[in-house]
């Protein structure tokens, strides 16, 4: 018995079309979720923006600066402070939470499936942690008068302490008045909440690697460093891209931790590209346009160095 064919249904488009209409709404909604306040963030950078043109009732309009804006973050110390605070604190915290998360990724995959559960559990509890939970708790565990870290320096024997650390006694160590004290306990923190991501983002690798391969590696004699090297590294490859990249972004543009680490906006030396544009945001006199211009300078940042990162990845796989 002939079977008739079932009929393509009727959309009165052409089918070329088709693709277009059905990934429209996305479309929409990306573009007035995101594409839709960037464009205003890239004008406001082109304007000088401050309580008068943004109150609710007569607001006068913004005067227009040109490159204005642009010129007075290029101009200043605070440019080049907040850059390098950012890209530091960045390539040290990406790399420290690669290393964690990856070492937690593998010894999950050891574990039996009750107790890796067990795990998984316990630290994504640090995961989804707001970071405004996380600045108050890491806040208090480093206080100078009554935290939890100088008394517990203060019980290692006087010796060992002042061959690791230069110094016996802790008591009132303001963690938080120095930059460089201040970005250790800040990457500490950002480190604690970030690696079970990745942590349970290599697990998921794991499990699609073939266990044949790894019991070729035994019985070839093969070395844990050697068949991580050999093996988990080359096929995780594609995670480990996405994960930097995610990564990357994410410690560039930290700011609600550092911003009640440092208490408010007062060292200035201790500024990001991110507290130092909602400095001059935000301080008196506000200065929106100046920090809309800091606000798409590390926008362009991060567009760049995701290009040429994802660029060196498709390069790689094209040449396998």
């Amino acid at each position: 018995m002939r079977r008739n064919k079932p009929q393509a249904r009727r959309t009165g488009l052409p089918d070329w079309l088709v693709p277009y209409a059905l990934l429209l709404p996305g479309l929409l909604v990306i573009a007035a979720l995101l594409l839709y306040p960037l464009y205003q963030l890239v004008d406001m950078s082109f304007h000088q923006v401050g309580l008068r043109q943004i109150r609710a009732v007569n607001p006068s309009p913004a005067e227009f600066v040109g490159l204005d804006n642009y010129s007075s973050i290029l101009d200043s110390d605070l440019f080049w402070t907040s850059l390098r605070n950012t890209v530091v604190f960045a390539v040290v915290t990406v790399a420290l939470t690669l290393i964690l998360g990856t070492l937690v990724g593998l010894l999950l995959n050891k574990l039996g499936p009750k107790m890796s559960t067990f795990v998984v559990v316990g630290i994504m509890a640090a995961w989804a942690t707001p970071p405004t939970a996380q600045a108050v708790v890491w806040k208090w565990l480093f206080d100078s008068d009554a935290g939890v870290v100088n008394w517990a320096l203060n019980l290692l024997p006087d010796w060992l302490s002042s061959l690791v650390f230069g110094r016996s006694d802790w008591s009132g160590q303001p963690w938080f008045n120095d930059t460089i004290t201040l970005y250790l306990v800040l990457i500490i923190a950002v480190v604690w909440a970030s690696f079970p991501f990745i942590a349970v983002s290599v697990l998921a690798g794991l499990k699609s690697i073939p266990s044949e391969l790894y019991e070729a590696a035994r019985m070839d004699g093969a070395t844990g460093v050697g068949t991580f090297r050999k093996i988990t590294f080359p096929l995780l490859k594609p995670v480990f891209s996405v994960l930097i990249v995610l990564s990357t972004i994410w410690d560039f543009k930290v700011f609600t931790q550092l911003y009640l680490l440092a208490g408010g906006t007062v060292n200035r030396d201790a500024f990001n590209l991110s507290l130092w544009s909602y400095a001059e945001a935000f301080s008196s006199p506000p200065k929106m346009g100046l920090g809309a211009a800091i606000a798409v300078v590390l926008t362009a940042i991060l567009l760049v160095i995701t290009f040429v990162y994802v660029r060196n990845i498709v390069k790689t796989e094209d040449v396998r």
